[in-house]
């Protein structure tokens, strides 16, 4: 079936390769369909690494091997192996599988893929970060979160699952993470087109740590994310072509131009989902392979993906 004949609402409410629970599917039985209870019960079983020490947690080494789980059914088996109770009971902090924002975005996503609620993951830049320790008020940091389908009002719906009680009092954070307002969590092509139109500082996205961020940054997450839109959600160091941006290496001229075309089509609404798919599956600079680089903590490495 070509993209053209695709439903977009009906393509969305599929689980895809990434977000398919296999056999753990029943765990997803009989869940709430609200959001909010939904975040509570994502985060009722995992947890933001990072947000460990906010919890009175000291990390096993173990971790580093759970935030390079791809598929949601390693991620439920792992959960399980945690603590076998159903995924409503909220486990104890030490018991939950700490993870990062990526695991999180796709754990929501795949229960709302149960139900038959259109969702999918978006890569992009939380400006709402700004006053957690260690940050600074005006950078954009990368960051993964879910967008549904709201039936009810017509319109796609940002949601933040991974912020709970804990992370909205540390961060001073005001918004409403089950809506978030578009100029708080900017989407990578957003991105993108202000740092081109000179309206904000490549500078200041991306993570705040030493060479990660500027331009080559936004290019890949924007890769990263149209790669989203097509359902593959692949983890934050995993790159390919054109998402394979080196701070050394501009892009040309041609490239560029194909960039700026990305970042519309990963903006527009669901009437232009036909032209977002083809230039996703036509064009090799931006199709995720069968082989990719992933840049993990003890370096580069390929990796051969497994698709439906």
């Amino acid at each position: 079936m070509k993209s053209k004949n695709i439903d977009p609402l009906e393509y969305y409410a599929r689980q895809s390769s990434i977000t398919d629970p296999g056999k753990y599917a029943e765990l997803f039985e009989n869940l709430p369909i609200d959001i909010p209870t939904l975040c509570k019960i994502v985060q009722g079983i995992m947890i933001h690494h990072a947000s460990a020490d906010l919890r009175g947690l000291r990390l096993t080494d173990k971790w580093k091997e759970d935030v390079e789980l791809r598929y949601v059914a390693k991620l439920l088996a792992r959960v399980l192996e945690l603590d076998d109770h159903p995924l409503t009971i909220t486990r104890p902090p030490e018991r939950r599988l700490a993870i990062k924002c990526r695991e999180i975005a796709i754990m929501l996503c795949a229960m709302l893929h149960h139900q038959g609620i259109p969702a999918r993951a978006r890569c992009g830049f939380a400006k709402y970060f700004g006053e957690c320790p260690d940050s600074t008020s005006d950078f954009n940091v990368d960051h993964w979160i879910c967008e549904y389908w709201k039936a009810d009002e017509q319109r796609w719906v940002l949601v933040d699952a991974e912020i709970d009680d804990i992370e909205r009092k540390c961060c001073h954070i005001k918004i409403d993470t089950h809506d978030i307002p578009r100029d708080q969590f900017l989407v990578a092509g957003k991105a993108w087109q202000l740092c081109r139109a000179g309206e904000a500082d490549p500078d200041r996205f991306g993570l705040d740590l030493e060479g990660m961020h500027e331009m080559w940054y936004i290019q890949s997450q924007l890769v990263r994310d149209l790669a989203c839109l097509n359902k593959i959600e692949l983890l934050e160091w995993d790159c390919w072509a054109l998402g394979d941006a080196d701070p050394d290496n501009n892009p040309s001229a041609e490239d560029i131009a194909l960039l700026d075309r990305v970042a519309v089509l990963t903006q527009a609404d669901n009437k232009e989902f036909p032209e977002m798919r083809s230039l996703y599956e036509n064009d090799t600079r931006l199709r995720v392979p069968p082989i990719i680089r992933s840049y993990t903590r003890d370096g580069v490495r390929t990796v051969e993906l497994v698709h439906k």
